[in-house]
């Protein structure tokens, strides 16, 4: 009676055994291609940008002197979902491609200065204060980057609304989070922080306002072009991000050979590799 329950149990191993093997193929798999898709693609993509070579050297009469290189990185239109358009989970998978982005250039190409050039969010022009707080501190998790590089941002017409949707309340809130900053030097290099969407004439006050910014920083420039160094050229590099397509024919692509690995493992499927070798048996046979 022993012996008989012995073997029972010996042929029950084998199916566990082998239903096991298939569950650490197929966990195997899955990891490796999440891993791939939602970080190392990212590395893979980014790896093959280069900071672009530009002139460093300037003559100065019969002086030359040596010009600094500021490493600036431009990004425009992330328009972060907010509470009313877009469903979670794309939302969700969005916000995840622009962090892995964003943060893998930080690592890699390591810039001095970010600008974000305008609709950060896609609802801020109507977005209420509790959805806004919640916005900005998406954002904050997302764009998180080292006290030595520099995040300048440019209010656009998603996150203030257009000229004649625009009012102070809504100007004011931005520049609480992202500084009222019109003018910023770097390196020699003179930026000015223009919102153009304010430039929509139409005879705003808030228009009439930023053209009176605007003359007052261009004094400011000319007061300062000679106490500075400016340099002489500039060169300009894009930087390609992993394309969708891509990602989406990978992921079915493993999901057709986990059917196929699945069906295989059960008997369901005749194996390819061992159809290939009975094949090449045959013929060999003749």
């Amino acid at each position: 009676m022993a012996m008989i329950e012995l073997g029972f149990g010996r042929q029950n191993f084998h199916p566990l055994k082998r239903k096991s093997s298939l569950l650490l193929k197929l966990i195997a798999v899955v990891f490796a291609v999440l891993l791939f898709c939602e970080f190392l693609i990212y590395y893979l993509a980014i790896f093959q940008c280069n900071w672009p070579e530009v002139k460093t050297t300037a003559s100065d009469g019969e002086q030359t002197t040596r010009e600094p290189v500021l490493k600036a990185m431009f990004l425009a239109d992330t328009h972060l979902l907010g509470e009313f358009l877009g469903h979670w989970l794309d939302k969700l998978r969005r916000e995840w491609q622009m962090e892995r982005a964003f943060q893998t250039a930080l690592w890699l190409l390591q810039p001095e200065v970010v600008f974000i050039l305008g609709d950060i969010f896609d609802e801020g022009k109507w977005s209420t204060p509790e959805a806004w707080a919640d916005d900005v501190e998406r954002f904050q998790k997302m764009f998180r980057h080292p006290s030595h590089v520099q995040l300048k941002v440019v209010a656009g017409n998603h996150d203030i609304g257009f000229h004649y949707e625009m009012n102070t309340y809504k100007v004011e809130r931005f520049e609480k989070v992202f500084s009222s900053e019109r003018l910023f030097s770097w390196k020699g290099i003179n930026f000015v922080m223009v919102n153009s969407v304010a430039l929509n004439g139409d005879g705003c006050g808030i228009c009439s306002e930023t053209e009176a910014e605007l003359i007052e920083v261009s004094h400011r420039l000319n007061c300062s072009r000679e106490g500075s160094i400016t340099p002489t050229d500039y060169t300009l590099s894009k930087c390609y991000l992993p394309r969708e397509d891509v990602v989406l024919i990978i992921y079915c692509g493993v999901v057709g050979f986990l059917v196929v690995l699945t069906l295989t493992h059960f008997g369901l499927l005749a194996s390819p590799f061992l159809s290939g070798l009975n094949l090449l048996g045959k013929r060999k046979t003749r």
